[in-house]
């Protein structure tokens, strides 16, 4: 395939304005031509800021279109399996915000149907698409770091310390009696998509939940609720490959959005990407040898940033425009996939044995054998 991508985006909601959208508008290999959310005004609202020509109040309207190719499904998170399901269902190419599914078996069920069905996937593992972290991976793959020992993941910042800054990752319906599980899906997907792309496949994990701030405000409900929303976790885990990790998540530690730190130690050296934006700058990234263990700041060469950004960028924008590129040169060029779907459900995968371990107290065994 050459030419344009033409793209039809299904939600307007503020992630899409301030990510998705703009990640579009900067590509010129792609054309947003259609946007659908069940709120028409606010697909309308979207449709004039970005100049789309087509506003769709139904999905199944917009996945009928024949002038739409691929489809951008960035909806609340509830929706994202079965608005897929059905992008694909149509033939769509598809990228989806995270998670795709609460349970793994239903991911994998969906990777494996895009397969047959000749559709490319894409998870929006945002962080994936940091010049920082492509750099460090980068690294690793050329035995830079030498043998990995180590590879500890944080994303921590307090977004939700402040019990009334509504919080909105509580799936409708979760029970109000015991421990909802929040941070650890919210931030350990991305969290573990990072370290299980730098370090392999997980062999084993375990974790620790728990909630710190009992009572909040929720959106869409009055007053403060008593919700125990999990809103700080931590895990181990032992790597098939050997390497240890460690990963933490929190709503609730003093910090700044988003918070993501990867700190990976090799028998070369080592190297920390912080994704945290702070001091007017989206990243930063730094370097240690074995011979010379101080830390040194790296820069960030303009070639790994998408054409037309800097590290001031706002990180929604940054991050996006680089993931938009990639999944728009992987479809038009027929390259190589990336963080498919089936990253998606691996990710999902571990995330749920990071909570069975919790409520089981005990280490649990990955490696199922889900094939790509």
């Amino acid at each position: 395939m050459s030419g344009v991508l033409n793209v039809g985006v299904i939600g307007a909601h503020r992630w899409a304005e301030s990510a998705h959208l703009p990640g579009y508008a900067a590509n010129d290999r792609a054309c947003v031509v259609a946007i659908c959310d069940v709120k028409i005004e606010r697909a309308r609202a979207m449709a004039e800021k970005f100049a789309i020509p087509k506003v769709y109040a139904n999905h199944h309207d917009l996945l009928a279109d024949p002038a739409v190719q691929m489809v951008d499904v960035c909806t609340p998170t509830h929706t994202h399996l079965a608005l897929s399901t059905d992008a694909v269902n149509a033939g769509k190419h598809v990228l989806s915000e995270k998670p795709l599914a609460n349970r793994a078996d239903d991911a994998f069920a969906l990777a494996r149907l895009a397969d047959a069905r000749g559709v490319r996937t894409k998870l929006g593992f945002t962080f994936r698409y940091s010049p920082a972290m492509r750099q460090l991976r980068a690294w690793i793959a050329d035995g830079t770091l030498g043998e990995i020992f180590h590879i500890h993941g944080f994303e921590q910042n307090s977004q939700f310390l402040d019990p009334d800054f509504p919080l909105r990752q509580v799936t409708p319906g979760a029970p109000r009696d015991r421990l909802i599980p929040s941070s650890v899906v919210g931030y350990g997907s991305h969290l573990v998509d990072l370290m299980r792309w730098c370090g392999g496949e997980f062999a084993h994990v375990t974790a620790s939940l728990r909630n710190f701030v009992p009572e909040r405000v929720v959106r869409g409900e009055p007053g403060r609720q008593r919700i125990l929303v999990e809103d700080g976790a931590i895990g181990l885990v032992e790597y098939a490959a050997g390497t240890q990790g460690l990963l933490q998540t929190s709503y609730i530690a003093v910090g700044n959005y988003p918070g993501v730190e990867v700190r990976v130690y090799g028998s070369k050296g080592a190297a920390i990407a912080r994704l945290i934006d702070e001091h007017g700058v989206a990243e930063t990234l730094t370097h240690a040898r074995a011979d010379a263990v101080e830390f040194e700041r790296i820069a960030i060469g303009t070639d790994a940033l998408p054409p037309g950004t800097t590290l001031a960028t706002p990180w929604p924008e940054l991050y996006y425009r680089n993931l938009v590129r990639h999944f728009v040169d992987e479809i038009l060029d027929d390259g190589p996939a990336d963080c498919t779907f089936f990253d998606g459900a691996k990710s999902q995968e571990i995330v749920n044995a990071l909570i069975r371990s919790h409520d089981e107290r005990r280490w649990i065994a990955l490696g199922a054998d889900h094939a790509a």
